[in-house]
């Protein structure tokens, strides 16, 4: 019987997880030396590498002194919390990852809070005490600070605290003292991690993630909380509402191995698996026993707070650079999504193409449509829009704790603009030429508010926000001031007529690309919308003129982000996508009828 430990490392956006599970996947050898061990190993999805985010959790194994130690990896954005709680259940202990520099964060505070309710006990990892003006002495007081507000236990406050740095892969008891491996860490791990509790009886997993492979289809993960089980025996699968119950199988039976997965007949108490055979599986079923079914309480899950509508491409372009367009492809797609995504939920629309799509938020629901753009999707994707509810007879809105962090010269301006947005300054603080200001604001306002901030700031700016509760509508917020400028004509546009419109307002669009009738094509430096036409050419003369050739001064466009183009829309237009291009509209294509639906 081999000893197990189980530790999930929860940490804020960016302090570093995923390069400290690198280090320990070194440290186990699971590479060998021939093997070029590239960075960021468990972010293997190629939006996570190019966002440098995780999204997914992910599990992997490394075997040190005779220990097994399952590690999940799991995301800092509140966006996915959902993914965070859920892996939580699995593990028996967390690695706390704090930034020597930026300390305890919004993020660290919302998963702190997650892995504390649930009981575990957590080691407190300070990393990047490489850097320069780092303050590690200060960030433990932080955390113990953090850890007894969230009335944590005395068992839970008498954590041990390692210091290091994982990008240079070394770990230690004193941060002064520098080594040359991170063992320190591994063996503090194996000492204070308790061990999987054994329990006698009939078999109990509560399934709580999900992977899916085109060979054998959806694999089913979690953690054996009690007994044992073989492939090929019999059990029953209760479903989350308590009462269903289906008889079914398992097939095969696998533990992981480093990064993969390996074969076995019998999967011990403790040990973290994966089930292949069963069907029909949600994420917080519970596989349990033939004959007396006990199933396990099923995982609470955060509810969504925004909601989107998805629907087809009806644009003159569509068909041309996707290759699944229909409702029926759209449709499929989400429910293969909602499989997996514990946090999504997905509802018809008020037509039959379309349908509304309720998420965590922004960056949520803009990592599935940018998936699903690079599958090869075209889809229309409304304005974000947040959930509303009656409480109490009153109309609830949710609302988010902002934490901004800006040079001292921008605060005042970063204040005005939060407080326009019907935010409440809670708290200031000002440290080394840096203002750290922490808010109370509507989701409602954070939508469209990072790219202003930054533009603001000079980019100095670092956001972070987390959901708090819902509570009283705060009235109304004026979110975007200018209006479109909106093309009068399908066709190429012409850098003539570009350059002649180019005091009305900002472009979006370069010179010879091809447009529609109703695309919004820029920003009109006034209020209201304006029809432009940008397909005109210069007619030609024989006649010849000095000054009738002037050159064109064409200012570069300006290039929208799926998240950008999503915050920047108006309740009368949709993003429209492709997976070559972004593209602006009118939800109204044609100007006499926007002119009718506005009476």
């Amino acid at each position: 019987m081999q000893k197990i430990r189980n530790i999930a490392i929860i940490a804020h956006v960016d302090h570093g997880k995923t390069t400290l599970v690198d280090k320990m996947i070194l440290q186990g050898n699971l590479f060998r030396n021939s093997e070029k061990a590239g960075e960021l190993i468990m972010d293997n999805n190629d939006l996570e590498r190019e966002r440098g985010i995780t999204i997914l959790s992910k599990n992997v194994s490394v075997i040190y002194k005779d220990y097994k130690i399952n590690i999940i990896d799991t995301p800092g954005h509140s966006d996915f919390g959902g993914e965070v709680e859920r892996v939580l259940n699995m593990a028996d202990g967390v690695l706390l990852l704090v930034d020597a520099f930026e300390g305890t964060m919004p993020q660290t505070r919302f998963v702190l809070q997650k892995a504390l309710a649930l009981g575990k006990k957590p080691i407190v990892v300070i990393n990047k005490v490489d850097k320069p003006n780092c303050r590690p002495e200060e960030v433990h007081e932080e955390v113990f600070d953090l850890m007894f507000t969230l009335d944590a236990t005395e068992e839970q406050l008498d954590f041990k605290t390692i210091y290091g740095s994982a990008k240079q892969g070394w770990m230690s008891h004193k941060w002064q003292e520098k080594t040359d491996s991170i063992t320190p860490l591994l063996d503090v791990i194996i000492d204070e991690i308790p061990e999987p509790v054994m329990l006698e009886g009939t078999p109990q997993m509560l399934v709580t993630s999900l992977e899916y492979s085109s060979y054998i289809g959806r694999i089913a993960v979690g953690k054996l909380l009690r007994g044992t089980l073989k492939s090929g025996m019999p059990v029953t699968l209760a479903k989350r509402d308590g009462e269903t119950m289906i008889k079914t199988r398992i097939k095969e039976l696998f533990v992981f191995d480093g990064l993969n997965k390996a074969k076995v007949d019998e999967v011990q108490c403790g040990e973290i698996c994966a089930v292949v055979g069963v069907d029909g599986f949600e994420i917080g079923d519970t596989i349990t026993d033939y004959e007396n079914p006990d199933p396990l309480p099923p995982i609470a899950i955060d509810e969504p707070t925004m909601s989107m509508l998805f629907t087809i491409n009806d644009s003159p372009f569509f068909g041309k650079e996707g290759k699944y367009v229909t409702s029926r492809h759209i449709k499929d797609r989400l429910d293969r999504e909602l499989e997996k995504n514990l946090a999504l939920r997905v509802e018809p629309g008020p037509s039959a193409e379309s349908f509304v799509v309720y998420g965590r938020g922004v960056l949520h629901l803009s990592v599935l449509i940018e998936t699903m753009r690079r599958e090869g999707y075209e889809l229309q994707v409304g304005q974000p829009r947040v959930i509303v509810k009656e409480i109490d007879g009153r109309k609830c809105e949710p609302v988010e704790e902002l934490n901004i962090d800006v040079p001292d010269e921008y605060s005042g301006k970063v204040i005005e603009m939060v407080t326009k947005r019907k935010g409440q300054l809670e708290n200031m603080e000002s440290k080394n030429d840096r203002t750290r200001l922490v808010f109370r604001i509507p989701s409602r306002g954070i939508i469209g508010l990072r790219s202003n901030m930054l533009t603001a700031t000079a980019g100095e700016a670092i956001m972070s926000h987390r959901f708090v509760a819902f509570e009283p509508w705060k009235g109304d917020i004026e979110l975007r001031i200018n209006g479109s400028l909106i093309a009068m004509e399908t066709g190429d546009s012409f850098a003539y007529s570009i350059n002649k419109l180019q005091d009305r307002g900002t472009f979006f669009i370069d010179a010879g690309e091809p447009i529609y009738c109703g695309q919004v094509v820029g920003e009109n430096t006034r209020s209201e919308d304006m029809v432009v036409n940008l397909t005109k050419s210069k007619k030609h003369s024989n006649v010849r003129a000095s000054g009738s050739d002037e050159k064109m001064n064409i200012a570069p466009p300006k290039k929208f982000s799926l998240e950008e183009a999503l915050e920047y829309i108006q309740a009368d237009e949709y993003v429209e996508l492709t997976p070559t291009s972004i593209r602006l509209r009118k939800i109204l294509l044609s100007e006499t009828d926007r002119k009718r639906g506005a009476k």
